[in-house]
C-alpha cells in the first residue's frame, strides 16, 4: 500500500503514501509507532472517522503493537463537530481509548477530520499501559513513565484569555496528579487558542496567553530528568502555541517521570534564533516561556521534541508574504536546531541529526490556498514521512506556516 522512505537502518523505518503513513522507531527494545491518516473515502464524519481509525489500527497492528495506542490527536473543522467525534472515537476504542485531544483546525485536504496517533510496543516484555481516563494515559517501560495528558479546557466562567489559560494549566496539573506526576515533569505542551492573533482589550490574545503561562510557570523548576554535566540551562518545556477555530483554549502535554540517572533531558535553543523567553517587549509584556526543542537521551539514542517553528531568525519574521520562502526558512531553522553542531553545544555530542531524522511532522498553514506550495516544499525536504497538514493562524499575523515534529538519532560506533 505504502512506500518506505528510510528502511536502511533496522531501528528506524518511515512509510508513507498519500496522506497515510507511519514511522517505527526501536528504542532500547521498545517499539514506538507514529501514525497519521487522512480519510480516503466517505462523505460524513462517521464514515471518514471509520476509514481513518481503521487505517491507523491496521498500521499499528501490522507493527505488532495491537491495542497499544496511548495518545491521539483528532483534527476537526470546528468545535461544532466535537460531540459527534468524541462519541465515534469512544465507541471505536472502547476500554483501549487513548488520551485524545480534539484540535479545531480544518485538515488541509478538505476532509472532516484527520488523525495522528502514537502506539508503544506492547509485545515487548515490561511495557505497561495505564488508561486512567480519556484525558490521561500512562505508558511505563524500562523504569520510565510517559504521561500523556489530553484535551485540557478551562473550568472558569471568565471569558478572558488570561483567566482561561490559567484555569486550563491548573486543570492540567491536577490531572497529572492523578498519575502521581507533578507539573515540573512536563517536557512538551500544546496550546491551541481560538482567534490567536485577535485583539483582547489593548493587546493581543496570544500575548495574554503568554502572560498567563509566564505567571503560572513563575515558581516551577522544570527538571524532568538529569541535565548533562556542566550545564545549567533555563529549562522550559518544548511547546507549540497555535491558532484554532472557535474562541477558547485547549491544551495537552507529555510528562516524563523517571528516577534513572542515565536519562538526560536538555532544552535546546536555536543558533539561528533568539530564545523565545528572551524576546523583546514589543512581542509582549511577558515573553513566551518555552524551549525550541527538548532533547532526551538514554544510552545510544536521543529523542528530540521539536517545538512549533516558524520563519523567524533572531526574533524577526523573514520572507513576509512569501509562503515558499517561509517554509524553507522554517525547515532551515529546524535543521539547525537538531544538527550535530547544536546538540554538541548543548552537551550531547554525536546525538544530532538532519531533517532525515524526523519521524513525524505536523504542518500548520495559515491560508488553505497555500497548502499545495507548502506541501511540495515539505515533501521535497522531509521526504514522504507521516505528516498532518492543518489550517491554523500562526502567532504573528504575517507568519504563514509553522512546523513541529519529533526527530530521532543514534550514536554510531559505540
Amino acid at each position: 500500500m505504502a512506500r518506505s522512505t528510510s528502511s536502511s537502518v533496522s531501528w528506524y523505518r518511515k512509510v508513507s503514501d498519500e496522506g497515510v503513513g507511519y514511522s517505527v522507531v526501536e528504542l532500547n527494545d521498545v517499539r514506538h509507532v507514529f501514525a497519521a491518516a487522512v480519510p480516503r473515502c466517505g462523505d460524513s464524519l462517521s464514515a471518514q472517522a471509520a476509514d481513518a481509525l481503521e487505517t491507523i489500527r491496521q498500521l499499528v497492528e501490522d507493527e505488532g503493537v495491537r491495542g497499544a495506542i496511548v495518545s491521539q490527536s483528532v483534527f476537526l473543522p470546528g468545535p461544532e463537530y466535537l460531540d459527534e467525534a468524541r462519541r465515534l472515537i469512544c465507541d471505536f476504542y472502547g476500554p483501549e481509548l487513548p488520551a485524545t485531544t480534539y484540535i479545531f483546525q480544518p485538515p488541509c485536504e478538505g476532509k472532516l477530520l484527520s488523525i495522528e496517533a502514537l502506539g508503544v510496543g506492547r509485545k515487548h516484555e515490561g511495557v505497561r499501559i495505564l488508561r486512567i481516563c480519556e484525558n490521561l494515559v500512562v505508558a511505563e517501560h524500562s523504569g520510565v513513565s510517559w504521561v500523556h495528558c489530553a484535551h485540557m479546557t478551562p473550568t472558569t466562567d471568565s471569558p478572558l484569555v488570561y483567566d482561561r489559560t490559567l484555569s486550563a494549566f491548573q486543570r492540567m496539573a491536577a490531572t497529572l496528579q492523578r498519575a502521581g506526576v507533578s507539573y515540573d515533569r512536563v517536557i512538551r505542551t500544546w496550546l491551541y487558542l481560538g482567534d490567536i492573533v485577535g485583539r483582547e482589550g489593548h493587546t493581543q490574545r496570544y500575548m495574554e496567553m503568554n502572560r498567563a503561562r509566564s505567571d503560572y510557570y513563575q515558581n516551577i523548576r522544570f527538571r524532568p530528568a538529569r541535565i548533562p554535566a556542566g550545564f545549567n540551562p533555563t529549562v522550559y518545556p518544548a511547546s507549540t502555541g497555535i491558532g484554532a477555530q472557535g474562541q477558547d483554549i485547549v491544551m495537552s502535554c507529555i510528562a516524563l517521570d523517571t528516577s534513572r540517572d542515565d536519562i538526560l533531558a536538555m532544552p535546546l535553543e536555536n543558533p539561528l534564533q533568539r530564545s523565545a523567553f528572551d524576546y523583546s517587549p514589543c512581542y509582549g509584556l511577558k515573553s513566551p516561556k518555552f524551549c525550541r526543542a527538548m532533547a532526551l537521551s538514554c544510552g545510544r539514542f536521543a529523542t528530540i521534541f521539536i517545538s512549533g517553528t516558524a520563519s523567524i531568525t533572531n526574533e524577526e519574521t523573514q520572507f513576509i508574504g512569501d509562503v515558499v520562502g517561509q517554509t524553507h526558512q522554517t525547515l532551515d531553522n529546524i535543521e539547525a536546531l537538531i544538527s550535530d553542531y547544536n546538540l554538541a553545544r548543548h552537551g550531547m555530542p554525536g546525538l544530532g541529526t538532519t531533517l532525515e531524522g524526523i519521524a513525524f511532522a505536523r504542518v500548520y498553514v495559515k491560508n488553505k490556498e497555500d497548502y499545495p506550495k507548502v506541501r511540495e516544499v515539505c515533501e521535497k525536504r522531509l521526504g514522504d514521512i507521516p505528516t498532518v497538514y492543518a489550517v491554523a493562524d500562526v502567532c504573528r499575523p504575517e507568519l504563514l506556516v509553522e512546523i513541529e515534529g519529533i526527530a530521532f538519532s543514534r550514536l554510531e560506533n559505540v
